[in-house]
C-alpha cells in the first residue's frame, strides 16, 4: 500500500521537491499535498510544476482553526514531513500525529538548535565556535523547537576555510542525500 505524505515548508522548497522526485521515481509513497505559510515561497512553483496540490495558510488558518486537521485527515496523511517550516506546530496536530511528524535541522542537534537557529544562523554559529564537524539532523517533532527524538544524524567535516555559504552547501547535499531514503524507512516501520 502507498504511503501518503504532506510536506510543510517556509521557503524555496528545493528538498520538498528532491522528497517529490525521490518518490515519484520509486512509487513508495505519494506527497498528496505542499502546506505552506509563506504566500510568496518559491516552494509553490515548485509544487506546481511537479503537480502536487499545495495549501497556503495563514497563522489564524493553522492556530485557531481546524483547517489545516481537516485536511491532513481528509487526505489520510501517514507522515508530515517539515522541510523548511519555520512556524512551531500546534500541539493538538502534534497529538494527533505521535510520532508521525518529523523534521530536519541543519546542524548536530542538541547544538544549535531551538527558536532563530535556521538557514545561515546556524552555518555561522557553527563556523564561529570553531565546530569541526557539522551535518544535518533528523527528528521527530515535539511542542518545542528541535528537540523531539533523533531519528538519525549525518555528519560532515568542517574545513578551516569554509564560509557559512560553503558550509551551507555541504549541509544541503547531506539533506538531499539521507533526507528521503530515512523518510522512507520510517514508512516501511
Amino acid at each position: 500500500m502507498v504511503k501518503r505524505l504532506a510536506i510543510f515548508a517556509s521557503g524555496s522548497g528545493t528538498n520538498v521537491e528532491n522528497i517529490i522526485r525521490y518518490f515519484q521515481s520509486n512509487g513508495k509513497a505519494i506527497v498528496e499535498m505542499v502546506f505552506c505559510n509563506n504566500p510568496k515561497a518559491a516552494v509553490i512553483s515548485r509544487a506546481e510544476k511537479l503537480q502536487v496540490p499545495y495549501l497556503v495558510f495563514n497563522r489564524e488558518d493553522f492556530y485557531e482553526s481546524e483547517k489545516v486537521e481537516i485536511l491532513l485527515r481528509d487526505l489520510k496523511i501517514d507522515l508530515i514531513v517539515l522541510a523548511g517550516f519555520l512556524w512551531l506546530l500546534p500541539e493538538k496536530l502534534i497529538k494527533d500525529y505521535p510520532d508521525k511528524i518529523i523534521n530536519i535541522h541543519p546542524a548536530l542537534l542538541p547544538k544549535y538548535g531551538g527558536k532563530g537557529f535556521y538557514g545561515m544562523n546556524v552555518h555561522h554559529s557553527v563556523l564561529k565556535a570553531g565546530e569541526k564537524q557539522s551535518g544535518i539532523t533528523i527528528h521527530y517533532v515535539n511542542e518545542k523547537f528541535d528537540e523531539g527524538g533523533i531519528i538519525a544524524q549525518f555528519t560532515c567535516e568542517v574545513n578551516e576555510n569554509d564560509t557559512a555559504e560553503s558550509l551551507a552547501a555541504k549541509v544541503q547535499q547531506l539533506e538531499y542525500e539521507h533526507y528521503p531514503s530515512v523518510i522512507e524507512g520510517l514508512l516501511e516501520e
